[in-house]
């Protein structure tokens, strides 16, 4: 499955305190970005220029690459002295280097780190800073638009109004989105809508648009414009306006400008834990874990957890069970934490807490059942409503579930889906095993829109469903990609229909 990519992303590197190789003068740094595409090859991007005589270095060429959400994206970031004009810079001294993923630095948005030598040691008091900005994006702008006034031209009744809105292309205008028709109203007030960036300006935000006939400035506040009949000023001595349009919202925030303004994206996991998995001790079983530690729920974990994980700054992760008989009362629970304890079923790290997490648990339960997805997703559901309180896009929930079986509470995961599509949250199936995931397939809603027992639709699709034996021979990071490939849309939609904006600004200038 071929990866989307999100957008580009520029990438700005600067040094300080940088060993000095030279003798009688300082180094002559240069930067190479290096991207790692198969977990073993390093490949190389681009160059800085060098920068002569200077341990501080602030590197002016910048690194364009594209920016996948659903890939780990490995860089690293190589510092040279050049004293030679040879491409090959086995022959120049090194400074020191940094290794990171993309989403570490967009996620961060200026990534320092201390620079480390071949041998993992310190390069002196050596650091590297990496800044990133979002370019040559797929950003939509929200608009709402109302006017007041405007000028009667039916004999009966009143006019019928509706927007164009063109983008200047050379020495012409073309159409870029129209408004639905206000019928009989000379004070409409239109409907919420949404345009691309790149088919209004370009992505030019100092390019005129024209609204009808008037061009105006491309705008992000409320403002009113004028609108003028160059006929009727003609004839009509006086002559003020036809009527004014008020653009109460002109904004846009694209997935990345959500993340470098500081939301943080909440990541629990949710495994299964009933019968039909088999017995764990044996080698038929799902939660079986092999020889070499692995099973499909642990490389579930593990290949989407590996991409979350960069975008949350404290990295801790609530990790849950369901479908199995819990000890000391060996009662059936659908949600009880991994690490057994109600009041902090948080794990340290993605690779580390909730694998050891799983790891310990496994052999402390008994696989159970039924399979009811509801109680997790109202769980994850219950901390979603708390941070839509918030007046920032600050926090969204990823809820990971990873099963094996048919779903028993199928009327209450479609409440429950329901209720959590007008929240900050998203939901990713991954299906192991066998079994028939015709009723997931329903959930994904990709085929039409959900709806809930009592014929209530989903305001959104938040539901991704893949099934593991789809990717059984696929390289590792392909089950990520092709479950989080929705993600960044989904949480920009979301916090844009709610009007929310990142907590900080992520471009101030």
């Amino acid at each position: 499955m071929a990866a989307q990519c999100v957008t580009k992303v520029e990438l700005t590197v600067s040094c300080d305190n940088l060993l000095d190789r030279d003798i009688g003068s300082k180094s002559d740094p240069l930067c190479v970005l290096l991207m790692n595409s198969s977990d073993t090859q390093w490949f190389e991007v681009a160059r800085t220029e060098k920068v002569q005589n200077c341990l501080h270095p602030k590197f002016a060429k910048k690194f364009v690459i594209d920016y996948y959400f659903e890939i780990v994206q490995k860089l690293k970031f190589g510092i040279y002295d050049i004293d030679n004009k040879t491409i090959d810079l086995s022959d120049d001294d090194f400074l020191g280097e940094l290794e990171c993923t993309l989403g570490q630095v967009v996620s961060s948005k200026k990534l320092t780190r201390p620079l480390v030598l071949k041998n993992k040691s310190p390069a002196g008091k050596g650091t590297i800073t990496i800044s990133a900005e979002e370019i040559n994006d797929n950003r939509v702008v929200n608009f709402e638009v109302q006017a007041r006034k405007l000028d009667n031209k039916d004999f009966f009744g009143k006019s019928d109004p509706y927007l164009e809105f063109y983008k200047a292309t050379g020495t012409a205008w073309q159409l870029a989105h129209r408004t639905e028709v206000v019928k009989n109203n000379l004070n409409p007030t239109w409907r919420p809508f949404r345009i691309p960036l790149q088919s209004l300006c370009g992505g030019d935000m100092d390019k005129p648009i024209k609204v009808n006939r008037d061009p105006c400035c491309f705008v992000f506040s409320q403002v009113e414009f004028e609108c003028i009949n160059s006929k009727k000023k003609q004839k009509k001595k006086g002559y003020k306006n036809s009527g004014v349009v008020v653009v109460k919202l002109c904004q846009e925030y694209s997935f990345l400008d959500y993340i470098m303004g500081g939301c943080q994206i909440n990541f629990t996991v949710a495994v299964d834990f009933t019968g039909s998995n088999g017995d764990p001790r044996s080698p038929q079983s799902l939660h079986y874990i092999s020889p070499q530690g692995v099973n499909e729920y642990l490389s579930a974990i593990w290949s989407v957890g590996n991409v979350i994980q960069d975008y949350d700054s404290d990295k801790m992760f609530p990790a849950f069970g369901f479908g199995a008989q819990i000890p000391p009362t060996w009662q059936v629970s659908h949600e009880f934490p991994l690490n057994f304890n109600p009041s902090n079923p948080f794990c340290a790290g993605v690779l580390k807490g909730v694998v050891e997490a799983y790891r310990v648990c496994l052999p402390q339960v008994k696989l159970y059942g039924p399979t009811n997805f509801s109680p997790i997703i109202n769980h994850v559901a219950c901390f979603a409503q708390q941070a839509l309180q918030q007046t920032s896009a600050s926090q969204y929930f990823v809820l990971l579930i990873i099963t094996d079986g048919v779903i028993t509470d199928m009327d209450d995961t479609r409440n429950a889906i329901v209720k959590a599509s007008r929240l900050p949250m998203s939901i990713i199936i991954i299906g192991v095993g066998g079994a028939d995931f015709t009723a997931m397939e329903f959930l994904d809603g990709d085929d039409g829109r959900l709806r809930s027992q009592t014929g209530e639709a989903a305001m959104r699709d938040i539901v991704q469903f893949v099934p593991f034996r789809q990717f059984q021979n696929a390289p590792s990071q392909a089950l990520a990609q092709s479950v989080l490939a929705e993600l960044p849309q989904q949480v920009s939609s979301f916090f844009s229909l709610f009007k929310l904006k990142p907590p900080q600004e992520p471009n101030p200038s």
